[in-house]
């Protein structure tokens, strides 16, 4: 502990162990020791005490789309990262869609990369994209560095990022395999799509009966025959159909390597409760009903749903129109996901010590990030000190995000960000930010 250059202590430290009383040192960015509470500080280290503020592993997002380069009227990475941090978030790994370029060759990569670099206050990573007619890209992008490759089944809504057919998946899928890599899938199936019916307007029960379960269930089903086939490793995208969880269950039971996500809107907003003509609350896959949500929570308790990532889907505010059907599909939920998704994991029985695992350590583990997800010697010294049962009203006034729309505009959140820490250095604290200090990462080689 004597090369400690800073000590951090709370009464609640969410360790891999569990929740204890703790002081943790941390040294060149590093956690250097997990160590009893009243342990003696070193001198020359400087002490942060956090009292009864819980201190636990800055969160890893996964999906974000950050549309920077080429819509950074919706987004960017200066504001993107910082809503991030706002709201405990240390790492982001950006979708390979919605900015021009998208991430489809390494060329396009790097183009994106030198964006980032002076704007990202927090680490950011990279997926590449698979297209129908980017197979050869895929082994390069793998070398260069994405964490993999995301696909859609159905239409993307961009023309630029055009979806796969199930022989486009199937010679995507084997060039993966080939060399171990993950495809990241949006599972709709675009034929179920076009035979659900399509009314149009402000009516959100029209919009919902758009976009049927059965379309999840169906293209899920495809993708885990492929990826059994194969021996492949595949991941479902912002799963919100419930029907498909059986499928799931039964491709796990059998070794297939699938592994699967949900988002905060799924878990804490119901199709009940969206207003008509609200399009703000529109992503697709939709926000179904309460009893589908009721169904989410139990597979993540049981560890069928791995995970807990934003999908961060901003647009200009002009394009969330009062029709579902035209209206851009996304929701803006960086800033808020960490209290959102504690709210009503509180409301039902669950800890901090879940929320955690779901939104830090399995989405750490899920792209290979060894160094981040947990509070433990060794690991990036990335923290949110979090006052878990203080409360506030979300006021779109005070996100950070470009476009400040947002489903959870008026809603009383459980727990408020105190601050942000990335590898020992605070960058967010009460409001205030310092300069950039992210980083751009790789996968691991």
């Amino acid at each position: 502990m004597s090369d400690a250059e800073l000590v951090l202590r709370s009464t609640r430290v969410i360790t891999p162990e569990g929740t204890r009383a703790a002081t943790v040192t941390v040294s060149a960015g590093k956690i250097t020791a997990v160590l009893p509470y009243d342990a003696e500080v070193p001198a020359g280290a400087r002490l942060e005490d956090f009292g009864d503020h819980v201190l636990l592993p800055g969160l890893v997002d996964t999906h974000v789309h950050v549309n920077d380069p080429g819509r950074t009227e919706w987004e960017g990475f200066w504001t993107a990262t910082r809503a991030a941090a706002a709201g405990g978030i240390t790492t982001l790994v950006d979708m390979p869609l919605n900015s021009l370029p998208p991430t489809t060759t390494v060329q396009n990569l790097r183009v994106k990369q030198d964006v980032a670099r002076d704007k990202a206050h927090i680490d950011v990573g990279f997926w590449g994209g698979a297209l129908p007619d980017n197979v050869k890209d895929l082994r390069p992008l793998h070398d260069a560095g994405v964490f993999g490759f995301k696909a859609f089944l159905s239409p993307s809504g961009v023309d630029e990022f055009p979806h796969l057919d199930q022989d486009q998946l199937a010679q995507s899928l084997a060039e993966i395999a080939g060399f171990d890599g993950l495809l990241i899938v949006h599972a709709e199936d675009p034929h179920h799509l076009a035979a659900a019916p399509q009314h149009g307007g402000p009516r959100y029960a029209d919009f919902l009966a758009s976009r049927p379960r059965d379309a999840e269930d169906t293209a899920i089903a495809t993708l885990i025959a492929q990826a059994k086939r194969l021996d492949a490793r595949v991941h479902i995208l912002h799963l919100s159909s419930s029907d498909a969880l059986p499928l799931i269950r039964a491709a796990r039971a059998e070794g297939v390597r699938v592994t699967v996500e949900t988002c905060p809107h799924y878990l804490t907003l119901t199709a009940e409760e969206v207003p008509d003509g609200a399009s703000e609350f529109k992503c697709c896959p939709p926000i179904r009903e309460a009893a589908n949500q009721d169904l989410l929570w139990q597979a993540l308790a049981d560890g069928t749903v791995d995970c807990v990532v934003t999908d961060h889907s901003p647009s200009t505010a002009d394009l969330k129109t009062d029709d579902f059907a035209t209206a851009w599909g996304g929701i803006s939920g960086l800033q808020l996901s960490l209290s959102a998704v504690w709210t009503e994991a509180r409301r039902r029985g669950h800890g901090l010590e879940d929320v955690v695992r779901w939104m830090s350590e399995r989405t750490a583990a899920l792209v290979g990030l060894d160094q981040k997800g947990a509070i433990a010697p060794g690991r990036d010294a990335d923290f949110a000190v979090l006052a878990p049962d203080e409360t506030f009203t979300v006021d779109p006034v005070a996100l950070q995000h470009r476009n400040r729309v947002t489903a959870y505009a008026g809603r009383t959140l459980h727990g408020v960000v105190k601050s942000t820490w990335l590898r020992g250095e605070r960058i967010v604290h009460d409001g205030e930010f310092t300069e950039p200090k992210g980083t751009l990462l790789a996968r691991p080689q």
